[in-house]
């Protein structure tokens, strides 16, 4: 299995930046996809960006896109999400999550199979 622990969350003011880091440790081989997705209160989860394993191709929500960027550090087996131009829309427990299957998308949540914990991020106006 694969274990996935997020940091970088915190307090910003809106139109600032945010970095989130998500460190992954286990058995990451056969993996193909890296992801992040968000949930604010009273929401449903939805996704936000990911990554492919090989770090070549990266996909982003509509709402996200031009202002988030996704990269991976493959020596670390870390992925981080660069944040700017954050709104208060963009509050809420931002997760990081791997897809091992080669068949599924990168935007359903059903189709990644490992969690982490979940880091905070509040954009205050």
């Amino acid at each position: 299995q694969v274990q996935l622990v997020e940091s970088g969350g915190g307090l910003v003011q809106a139109g600032g930046s945010l970095r989130l880091s998500c460190a992954a440790s286990g058995r990451t081989f056969s993996s193909y996809a890296m992801g992040w997705f968000r949930q604010a209160p009273g929401k449903e989860r939805e996704f936000v960006a990911a990554i492919a394993w090989n770090g070549a191709d990266t996909f982003y929500a509509d709402s996200v896109k031009g202002r988030f960027t996704i990269s991976r550090d493959n020596a670390k087996i870390t992925i981080y999400l660069q944040m700017t131009s954050l709104e208060p829309e963009d509050t809420a427990v931002y997760y990081c999550a791997v897809r091992r299957t080669r068949r599924g998308t990168y935007y359903t949540i059903t189709d990644y199979d490992y969690w982490g914990q979940g880091t905070q991020v509040t954009v205050s106006s």
